[in-house]
């Protein structure tokens, strides 16, 4: 079952249940899909890899501006952000903990030959590569400099 007819059985499933805080993050990913679907360019059917880039991308804008409402106390806002990525990211592959991260660069660092912090784009592009949708960028990168450097 494609991520689409799985969140469109669960919106169903959520309103039935009156669960207003699951219904918002599974309609919020349900407009990022049919977006992403009619983007120029786009086949008619998502690759799981997009599927999961999309959700990747909303899990960031809600922890971005949940960050913004806890910094402004509008702890309502910030709720209801948290809410919504807890339930995005219930569709997300399980993500990996710094200590797994760490190893598979480790092998990737041994595989390319990197010896620097020169040698980072070879490394940034096949831990990106091997990583996605398992563990954000932005950690990818801090292990990435701390290994070489």
């Amino acid at each position: 079952m494609s991520l689409e007819q799985q969140i469109n059985q669960d919106i169903k499933a959520a309103m039935i249940a009156k669960d207003n805080a699951r219904l918002r993050g599974l309609r919020a990913v349900k407009a990022a899909i049919l977006l992403a679907k009619t983007e120029k360019g786009q086949q008619e059917e998502m690759t799981e890899e997009a599927e999961i880039k999309v959700l990747q991308k909303l899990v960031k804008q809600r922890k971005e501006s949940a960050e913004i409402y806890k910094q402004q106390n509008r702890e309502d806002l910030y709720q209801i952000e948290q809410e919504e990525q807890e339930v995005i990211e219930a569709y997300l592959p399980k993500q990996l903990d710094r200590a797994e991260i760490e190893s598979i660069i480790k092998g990737i660092i041994a595989d390319t030959g990197a010896a620097s912090v020169k040698d980072m784009g070879k490394v940034m592009g096949a831990a990106n590569q091997q990583l996605a949708g398992r563990a954000d960028g932005r950690t990818i990168s801090e292990v990435v400099k701390f290994l070489l450097s």
